[in-house]
């Protein structure tokens, strides 16, 4: 092997954690961390893909602060919101202040030669997402300030119907913008997602479209469900990916973590 090659970005990907002060989101997301930090090899950044508190309270994210801390004291921790979260003390707790009061939270960080741009598309006070103007422009705008750079666009809510009913009625609306500013971007290669709750592979505008599994819960698809049973079990441990962004394309590896 030839050894000029590039060095591939290597991303852990997580989401819903819906911590809400309870011992059971508490203890699978100290899981989640305790696996990444045992790992023997190094991470180029770890990715929350929204719902890191369930209600979006103060002392919510306080508690996410505190559970993710040593990841962030060891990898470049990037964290977008989801429809369960609120946007000023997830700016305020999480992020240490920025931009006041509740503007989109959008976000940019090069890591190893990548570009990851996270995209807030929560609609405050609603579960479905959608991406506001203003962020579909400064997606635009951060795409175009480095068209050489490989990119990952990070969002909560999927920009297509996933085959979850329960999901897809809440999520992402008027995805047609999106599509737009990444046709007008090669450079992306895929786009990476919360809100589904389970480890989902598809395609979204010419690309791959990646949702992470959850640590709260799992859902389930229309035929594993009992008459009347909940869209999501609580019994499946919790799980995240590992992406390897290497030489234009992405190679996605999932795993459940023991809690007990």
């Amino acid at each position: 092997m030839s050894s000029d090659r590039p060095t591939p970005t290597v991303l852990a990907h997580l989401s819903d954690l819906h911590l809400d002060g309870g011992p059971r989101a508490t203890e699978r997301t100290r899981a989640v961390v305790a696996h990444l930090l045992d790992l023997p090899g190094t991470l180029d950044g770890v990715l929350v893909t929204g719902d890191l508190a369930d209600h979006g309270t103060d002392d919510e994210y306080r508690l996410a602060a505190e559970l993710l801390k040593p990841l962030a004291d060891r990898h470049p921790l990037l964290v977008c919101p989801g429809n369960h979260d609120a946007r000023e003390p997830f700016r305020r707790l999480l992020l240490g202040g920025g931009e006041p009061g509740d503007a989109p939270v959008n976000q940019v960080r090069d890591l190893a030669g990548t570009r990851v741009v996270l995209c807030d598309s929560s609609i405050p006070g609603r579960a479905e997402g959608r991406l506001a103007p203003e962020t579909l422009a400064w997606l635009d705008a951060t795409l175009a300030a480095a068209p050489r750079l490989p990119a990952l666009v990070a969002l909560h809510h999927p920009p297509v119907d996933l085959g979850l009913p329960y999901i897809d009625r809440i999520g992402l609306r008027e995805a047609e913008g999106l599509a737009a500013v990444l046709d007008r971007h090669p450079q992306v290669t895929a786009v990476l997602c919360g809100h589904a709750h389970t480890a989902a592979a598809t395609t979204f505008a010419g690309r791959p479209l990646l949702c992470a599994p959850g640590v709260a819960s799992t859902a389930l698809v229309p035929w594993e469900q009992e008459p009347g049973q909940s869209w999501k079990t609580e019994d499946a441990d919790p799980a995240l990916t590992f992406h390897l962004l290497h030489e234009g394309r992405l190679t996605s590896h999932h795993r459940t973590v023991r809690t007990a």
